[in-house]
């Protein structure tokens, strides 16, 4: 399997990819890398978590769609390798991926220890930040193609597939959640959004990610 490649090597916004941003015109997309910070951070408190339990509990048996909290954890990113393709894919003007079955889901668990898939998660949520941030409400609509096999495409805007990006991953982290339940580490907090009185909760996490409150939330945008 080809190993994801970094956000700054699939980055084709150049250097300064926040200009534009602070405009009135620009908030739903200026909202979606609001939504995609968001995601990187919940996965960083879950993934945290996650990185306490034994290997034996990590990869236990559980009741959920998926049957441990290793197979979730995978499946979550997987499925943001593959939309996240498709998306940085239309950006630089490629053709579809003509095979992402063998891509991105030949091996249903790629990772089976939570730290080595707690890398590639974050090398993921990187990505996705780096796309939103060169996003333009005007370009929302743009149609990204998908070869899905057997002359079957799907096709979606940029807003409908970043929208159920962040859903799906909501839906299973929702999941591991309930799972960690009946683990000896205690389930994280992971339904805030980024609050202004809030900011102090969150002082630790944003070192770990070495990000700052304005880069999420501008003076702008209150």
């Amino acid at each position: 399997m080809t190993k994801p490649v970094t956000a700054e090597a699939v980055s084709h916004f150049g250097c300064d990819p926040m200009v534009g941003h602070e405009l009135g015109s620009n908030r739903l997309s200026r909202h979606f890398l609001t939504e995609a910070y968001n995601n990187g951070w919940a996965n960083h408190r879950l993934l945290r978590a996650c990185a306490q339990l034994s290997q034996e509990d990590f990869v236990a048996p559980r009741t959920g769609f998926f049957p441990s909290i290793r197979a979730t954890l995978n499946h979550i990113l997987t499925v943001d390798w593959f939309y996240i393709d498709a998306l940085e894919r239309e950006a630089r003007g490629a053709p579809p991926h003509p095979d992402y079955c063998s891509e991105f889901f030949a091996v249903e668990e790629p990772f089976d220890t939570c730290a080595a898939l707690w890398a590639a998660q974050r090398a993921s949520d990187d990505r996705l930040i780096a796309y939103c941030k060169g996003l333009r409400d005007d370009d929302l609509g743009r149609v990204v193609v998908i070869d899905r096999g057997e002359g079957e495409f799907q096709r979606d805007s940029r807003q409908r597939l970043l929208a159920h990006i962040f859903g799906h991953q909501i839906h299973h982290r929702g999941q591991v959640h309930a799972m960690l339940s009946s683990t000896p580490v205690a389930p994280p907090q992971l339904d805030e959004f980024f609050s202004e009185g809030e900011a102090p909760l969150r002082v630790q996490d944003f070192r770990e990610l070495g990000w700052s409150e304005q880069d999420i939330w501008s003076p702008s945008l209150s």
